[in-house]
C-alpha cells in the first residue's frame, strides 16, 4: 500500500508541477506578446528608439547639463513616453526655426520643444493632446521699477525668441519702439543683463526660471495668453500619435506626470 500511495502521490505532484510550469510559460508568452503588440503599434525612424527633436535652448523644458546631456521638463516627459512604448530616446537638438521642417522631413519622429498648439502649427504638424499649461510674461533688470505691465513697454526695446508666441504677443503691443528677435531666449536675458534692451517678453515658466536661477533680473508681469503645449507628430502619423497621448494619459492616471513636474516647477497651486 505505502508504495501505491507513493506512486500516487509522485504522480499528483508531477502533474502539479507541470499544470504550474505550463501556467508560468503561457503567462510569460502573454507577456511577451503583449509587449510585443505594444512595440508594433509604433513604427520609428530607427528601430528601437524614439528620436525626438528640440530646441535645448529652453530651460527648464529642455537644456544641455554639464555633462553634455540634455535635461528638462520635456526630456523626462518624452523618456518615460518611450519607455511605455517599448523604445529608447534619444533627443535631436535643432535650432527652433528648423524645428518644424526637421520633423516633416523625417529628421525625427516627434518635436518636443514647449511648443504651444496653434492654429498656424496645425496646419503643418499634429500635435498631441495638450500636456502644460503656459502664459506669456515679461523680465526685466532687478529693481527697475518703470515697467509693471505691457502698457509700460511703449517706446521700450522688447527682446523675444524668433518666431515664437512670445514674438507674436509683443507684435500684438502697441508702442513697442523696437521688437528685438533672438536665434535663442538665453541670448536675449543675455542682453537683457547688459542693459542692451529693457525687457524680454517670452513664455512665464521659463522667465521664471531663468530668472530665479541666474538671479539678475525678475518677472514683473503675466499676459494672459492660455497656451497649450503640444508633442509635435508627422502629419498622418495616426498610429505614434494615438500612442503618445495613450501614454500620456497614462502618466496623467499615475501619478507620473504630477511626480516629473514637481520635479521641475515644484508642487503644483
Amino acid at each position: 500500500m505505502r508504495g501505491k500511495k507513493s506512486l500516487a502521490c509522485s504522480a499528483i505532484f508531477l502533474a502539479f508541477i507541470l499544470v504550474a510550469v505550463m501556467m508560468a510559460g503561457c503567462g510569460e508568452k502573454e507577456a511577451e506578446k503583449k509587449e510585443e503588440e505594444k512595440k508594433a503599434k509604433v513604427a520609428t525612424i530607427q528601430e528601437g528608439k524614439l528620436l525626438v527633436g528640440s530646441d535645448t535652448t529652453y530651460p527648464p523644458f529642455e537644456t544641455i547639463d554639464d555633462k553634455g546631456e540634455a535635461v528638462g521638463f520635456d526630456v523626462d516627459i518624452a523618456r518615460e513616453i518611450a519607455a511605455r512604448l517599448g523604445l529608447e530616446l534619444e533627443v535631436v537638438s535643432v535650432k527652433w526655426e528648423g524645428i518644424i521642417p526637421g520633423l516633416k522631413t523625417g529628421n525625427y519622429d516627434i518635436l518636443m520643444s514647449a511648443m504651444t498648439i496653434t492654429e498656424e502649427r496645425k496646419q503643418e504638424i499634429d500635435f498631441s493632446d495638450p500636456y502644460i499649461d503656459s502664459d506669456q510674461s515679461i523680465a526685466v533688470l532687478k529693481g527697475r521699477t518703470d515697467i509693471t505691465g505691457p502698457e509700460d513697454l511703449a517706446g521700450k526695446v522688447v527682446g523675444v525668441q524668433v518666431d515664437t508666441t512670445g514674438q507674436f504677443t509683443a507684435e500684438k503691443i502697441e508702442g513697442i519702439k523696437e521688437i528685438k528677435k533672438y536665434d535663442t531666449i538665453l541670448l536675449a536675458f543675455a542682453d537683457l543683463e547688459l542693459g542692451r534692451i529693457d525687457a524680454v517678453l517670452n513664455d512665464y515658466p521659463v522667465n521664471a526660471y531663468i530668472c530665479k536661477d541666474r538671479g539678475k533680473t525678475e518677472v514683473v508681469a503675466t499676459i494672459k495668453t492660455e497656451e497649450k503645449y503640444g508633442i509635435g507628430v508627422k502629419k498622418g502619423n495616426t498610429q505614434l500619435l494615438e500612442a503618445i497621448n495613450g501614454a500620456l494619459a497614462e502618466m496623467k492616471a499615475d501619478g507620473t506626470y504630477d511626480r516629473i513636474f514637481e520635479k521641475w516647477f515644484g508642487k503644483k497651486e
